[in-house]
């Protein structure tokens, strides 16, 4: 017997609120997250608003950053709203839906704890789905240069002389 913790996690609580704000505004036909320093909208066009809401919560649990707002993980699974790639991702969600149904949940976005959604996300890491996810989201979401600074990421070096002469040992977050 599996037994769940009570209350409710920081990360769960941010999460579930921008979820649920994104979802006011997906019955529109955006994905959006909207809070006093930042303002993004995403619009839909092939695939399904609760797909792409889908999609920035997979991403958020494949590679979590907390200091990472969802305006980055939205611009990164953008690229999957395409006529060719919509129906693919299409059947994916509906495979991780599915997956979430078998523990309770009706779907994926409403698992509240992240780890359960991790143990979704590792019982299908096999698939072409995820792997498509995965692979996608390495540049989409790290070759964002407005990502860079969060990281402590200043650029590439060559254009400046390499890393040995702009001080490569003062990175202060290691």
């Amino acid at each position: 017997m599996t037994f769940r913790k009570q209350g409710i996690t920081r990360r769960q609580l941010l999460s579930q609120g921008a979820m649920a704000g994104a979802g006011f505004v997906i019955g529109a036909g955006f994905v959006a997250g909207k809070a006093e320093a930042a303002n993004w909208a995403l619009e839909v066009q092939h695939l399904q608003p609760e797909t792409m809401a889908t999609l920035i919560q997979m991403a958020r649990d494949i590679y979590p950053h907390d200091q990472v707002s969802d305006e980055f993980y939205a611009v990164a699974v953008k690229g999957y709203d395409s006529a060719e790639a919509a129906p693919a991702i299409e059947a994916g969600i509906a495979a991780l839906n599915a997956a979430a149904q078998g523990i309770g949940y009706a779907r994926y976005i409403d698992v509240g704890w992240e780890r359960d959604r991790v143990d979704l996300l590792r019982g299908m890491e096999n698939s072409a789905f995820f792997q498509q996810i995965r692979g996608g989201l390495v540049t989409g979401l790290y070759n964002q240069k407005a990502v860079w600074p969060i990281f402590g990421y200043e650029g590439e070096s060559f254009s400046e002389g390499g890393y040995l002469y702009r001080g490569f040992d003062d990175i202060n977050w290691l």
